[in-house]
Formats: structure tokens, sequence, C-alpha cells
């Protein structure tokens, strides 16, 4: 799965901020606004309640698209991205290292521009991973400019609510050697066209803030 390489900006971002905390929030309500770039197919996007909450559903079917978000975000101010996510399986029997196996039930991702191409772009993705320890990282199998991180791995909490905190800018460092002030865009999805696998992913309290602390989940 290659990486998202340009997006439209839109409208709908939620800046609050105090003497104590920035945060940026991004609800379900403006994630079903953002556009969609399409890999193969088109995964379902929806806004489902679920646990007495409104959150994401992304249903793949063999398909493979994202909803993404272009904005500059500055991580000098919100360096931590968080969220919370749920899947109902995960892909047995994949090389995830692999193009046929780059395939995930649920990922989050961040990317910043290194040119005006459309191609010079950089993105850490977090997925949840099928066959990867957690904690595992590697070259996506597409590009030398996407790198995947494997935050949750295997089938041992498929079904249960996970709370994420990510320290973008610490984890470019880390991934590319870079250091980065500020990124271009965020996308989520569920996408399954590599190896024709289906999943159902929920996703909810995304957004990016000043602190580390995790997001309630439903």
């Amino acid at each position: 799965m290659r990486p998202f390489h340009h997006a439209i900006a839109i409208a709908g971002l939620v800046l609050a901020s105090d003497t104590a905390m920035a945060e940026i929030r991004l609800t379900p309500n403006q994630i079903m606004t953002w556009p969609t770039r399409s890999f193969d197919g088109e995964t379902r996007y929806a806004i489902v309640d679920k646990d007495g909450t409104q959150v994401i559903e992304a249903q793949s079917r063999g398909q493979a698209s994202a909803r993404y978000l272009e904005r500059e975000i500055d991580l000098d101010e919100t360096p931590y991205l968080h969220w919370c996510w749920q899947v109902d399986s995960t892909y047995q029997g994949l090389d995830e290292t692999t193009k046929a196996g780059d395939d995930y039930p649920a990922r989050v991702y961040v990317a910043r521009k290194t040119g005006l191409l459309p191609w010079q772009v950089q993105s850490v993705n977090y997925v949840w991973s099928s066959t990867q320890d957690a904690g595992s990282t590697w070259t996506n199998a597409f590009t030398d400019r996407a790198e995947l991180m494997a935050l949750q791995g295997g089938p041992s909490k498929v079904g249960e609510w996970v709370a994420e905190v990510r320290n973008v800018r610490d984890d470019f460092a880390t991934l590319f050697g870079d250091a980065v002030t500020a990124v271009d865009g965020v996308a989520l999805m569920s996408d399954g066209d590599n190896s024709g696998n289906d999943a159902t992913a929920w996703f909810a309290q995304l957004g990016f803030s000043s602190s580390n602390t995790p997001p309630p989940c439903p």
C-alpha cells in the first residue's frame, strides 16, 4: 500500500488551547468530510454508535482507501498524536514486510512534505499488525519514504478498545533520522487489497495534543 502523496486542505479542525494544554480534536463528523484517497476500491467509512459513543467505522472487504486531512500541524506545540482504536479481526499468515502482505485491519498515519513534487513525502504509519510483534518497525515494501510501526500485534486485543499516544516528532527522528517540527497531513484507514482480506476497524478520539495523557476510550 503506497502512502498518500497529496491532499487538499479543508476546514473543520478544532483547536483548543489554554495556558496548560493545546489540543487539536478531529471528530467523527469532521473526519467524514475529509477527502478519500482510493488505492484499490473503497473502504466503507461511516459514523456509528458503539459502546455509547459516536465513532468512525471502517469496513474493508478486500479494498483500500484512506480518509485524509492535509493540514500543517505544529509539532512544537502539539507533538502527541492520540486516538482509540478497535478491530474485529487480524489477517493470518501475512508477511507484512512484502508487497503482497502490506495490509492492516487498522492504521493511522502522518505525513510531511519534503519537496514540491507529489512523491516527495515521508510518512510514519502506526499499524495494528497481524503478524509483527508490537514495537516492531520496518520500511514499507513499496517505498522507502514510508516507515511502519506496529503498536498492536496479533489477536490478543481483538475486540477491545485500545488507547494510543505517540510523540510524532520523536518517531520521525527515530525512523528517518530527521528533526521534524511540523507534519502536513494525517489519515486513517483499514485495508485488505493486497491479500484480499476483510476487516472492520473503529476509531475514536483522534487528535493532537501537547499532553501525553492517553485519551478516554468508549
